[in-house]
């Protein structure tokens, strides 16, 4: 079974970003096979991996609750087999897979299951799956995604993005999700952490470290360059880099 992580947090606290450096650093330190999961409803994880998505998985979805759409003698099971093994995007150094938009109204359970079975399926040919997930863990607390690993938590230096993280960390208790270690990492620091050491130690999460404001990193996102370009020697890339170290993948 693949090595499950999850990087979860509040919009614009850096959780894309740092599930982008994430996958170059398994990549460049040869950790294994990646799958990429895109499972935040504003999805623009193939942007920072430099990677075009055609389909995404709520269209797969979408289309099961039209008859219309399943060829003549092809069974709905099949149908949506197909069309999921189709949105994988596939490349030298990953795949990924693009969950898409939140769901629309009417039933998913029966399509959700069968990408729940899907996703353990393809999960078994990868060393590494890691997740971009979104504040709510939605995918993660209604099982389509099990056995996470490794959560890493983001925040801004901020109280309230702190507190953010908090209510994350109290989400994985309440719904008992089976996360094994959980992480706090907090972006774009700029100063001293210690006016936020009570609210880092409210979060009940280890902080795992703190990735640096970077210039280099904030003009690569606004040219929409991938981050696999960034260099060694960016400090985003270096932070990230220690960050991952430790948790010893």
């Amino acid at each position: 079974m693949a090595h499950h992580i999850a990087v979860a947090g509040k919009g614009g606290s850096g959780k894309t970003t740092f599930a982008a450096l994430l996958i170059r650093y398994l990549v460049k330190n040869k950790k294994g096979s990646i799958l990429a999961v895109d499972a935040d409803p504003n999805a623009n994880l193939n942007e920072a991996l430099g990677v075009e998505v055609a389909t995404v998985i709520a269209d797969v979805l979408e289309a099961t609750k039209n008859p219309k759409a399943i060829p003549a003698g092809m069974s709905k099971d099949i149908f949506i087999e197909y069309q999921l093994a189709q949105a994988l995007v596939e490349t030298r150094d990953f795949d990924l897979l693009t969950m898409g938009r939140p769901e629309g109204p009417g039933c998913y359970c029966y399509p959700n299951d069968l990408l729940r079975k899907h996703l353990e399926t393809l999960s078994d040919n990868y060393d590494y799956m890691v997740i971009d997930s979104e504040a709510g863990l939605e995918h993660i607390s209604r099982r389509i995604i099990q056995h996470v690993t490794d959560l890493f938590v983001m925040s801004d230096a901020s109280a309230r993005g702190i507190r953010s993280a908090r209510r994350v960390r109290e989400l994985v208790q309440e719904l008992q999700l089976p996360v094994a270690n959980q992480y706090l990492v907090i972006t774009r620091a700029a100063g001293d952490l210690a006016p936020l050491r009570e609210e880092i130690e409210r979060t009940g999460l280890p902080l795992q470290g703190v990735i640096p404001y970077d210039e280099q990193l904030v003009t690569f996102d606004t040219l929409s360059k991938p981050l696999f370009a960034l260099p060694a020697d960016a400090a985003a890339v270096q932070a990230a880099n220690a960050v991952l170290d430790r948790c010893q993948f």
